[in-house]
């Protein structure tokens, strides 16, 4: 065994690896169960077809909460804010538990890169809370890739041959290395520059761009929220100015946002804003409200990607 593991009055964040689905549903039953008899919150939050095994096998399903994932989870930014950190509040004084499988077989490559970084953010963003949260990973079918990033991000491991703590345990390079620049576009673009005064017609033309990618009218409007945050933002902190790039892919429309701002801290959108309100919403907004948002920031400016899917 490697280091040491951590006292259960801390956070514990633990990758469960298991090879099959009799594996997954053994691994995850007893630490339901164990919750439960502990008289802790339970939060499931796993794909559809997993959701479901687990909730046949555990004894008491309608004492535990079940998400899936794969809704509540589509953009993985939303995830902890909007799942696990909610949660959490809701439980002030009490430990929570907490299963949460965010990658899985089917994953695109476009979602994988924030998918890693939300598995490594998870360790600053709960650190001093009381909650044990359990990560499912297929090891017989995600790639050499995803293992190893998982074996980077969580300091506790799971699997046949006991719990242990993590050797590869590094959250921050994780981070650092998916913070990597966009890839370009296949599909041709559309490039509209913006200040303070042209705010109203970028709002226009998201929209008409919406419309024709097909998006219903709730979907168009929460785009014009979206892209009305970051630029904004980046009028108030990026510079003044920035650049929209529009353009379709056969399952998205993509807006993506540039500017000269820097956004320091990896965990900005990935917390509930402050109850006071003041200041920290822009961006938690836009990951609830987009169905992806990938970032790239560096001190020399930052492109913000944000992936509204098209109906089939």
């Amino acid at each position: 065994m490697t280091g040491t593991l951590p006292a259960q009055d801390e956070f514990v964040h633990e990758g469960l690896f298991y090879r099959d689905t009799d594996a997954l549903v053994a691994g995850l039953v007893p630490f339901v169960a164990g919750g439960l008899a502990a008289g802790e919150p339970v939060l499931v939050a796993m794909p559809r077809a997993h959701l479901d095994l687990v909730h046949d096998a555990v004894a008491e399903p309608d004492a535990v909460c079940w998400a899936d994932m794969a809704d509540a989870g589509r953009n993985p930014g939303r995830i902890i804010p909007w799942v696990l950190q909610a949660f959490v509040d809701r439980h002030p004084g009490r430990r929570v538990r907490i299963v949460g499988e965010p990658i899985w077989v089917g994953r695109s490559a476009a979602e994988y890169p924030a998918c890693a970084q939300h598995e490594a953010m998870i360790n600053r963003a709960f650190t001093g809370r009381a909650a044990t949260i359990l990560c499912p990973y297929d090891a017989a079918g995600l790639d050499d890739t995803a293992l190893a990033d998982a074996y980077a991000t969580h300091p506790v491991l799971v699997d046949a041959a006991g719990r242990r703590s993590s050797p590869a345990y590094a959250p921050s390079d994780v981070v650092a290395r998916y913070n990597a620049p966009l890839p370009a576009p296949a599909e041709p673009v559309d490039v509209r520059a913006y200040h303070v005064d042209t705010l109203p017609e970028l709002r226009r033309f998201v929209a008409s761009r919406a419309a024709v990618a097909g998006l219903a009218a709730d979907r168009v409007a929460d785009l014009q929220i979206a892209v009305t945050e970051l630029a904004a933002n980046s009028v108030a902190h990026g510079g003044g100015s920035g650049v929209l790039r529009v353009w379709t892919s056969p399952e998205h429309l993509v807006c993506e946002i540039h500017d000269g701002g820097w956004l320091s801290d990896p965990l900005a959108g990935r917390l509930t804003p402050a109850s006071d309100g003041i200041g920290g919403r822009g961006l938690v907004i836009v990951h609830a409200l987009c169905d992806l948002v990938r970032v790239h920031t560096t001190p020399a400016g930052t492109s913000v990607r944000l992936h509204m899917r098209r109906p089939l």
